[in-house]
């Protein structure tokens, strides 16, 4: 892949741990593919295959989109 496809560039962001980035990337999304993010974004965090950087991006995310609410 591509790193300047944008579906990279959404995971990158997505999982950059810059609380702003993830929001940013995040509020691109339709409603549908923002729950979407989070169940996957939950996977990552509660699966053991995930390699642990993988896994502390993905909590590092949700700890960004919580803080939102």
């Amino acid at each position: 892949m591509n790193p300047t496809e944008p579906l990279e560039i959404l995971w990158d962001s997505l999982l950059s741990r810059d609380p702003k980035l993830i929001r940013k990337a995040f509020h691109t999304l339709s409603r549908s593919d923002r729950r979407n993010v989070l169940a996957h974004l939950h996977r990552m965090v509660t699966e053991p295959d995930w390699h642990p950087e993988q896994r502390i991006s993905a909590q590092a995310a949700l700890n960004a989109l919580e803080k939102q609410k």
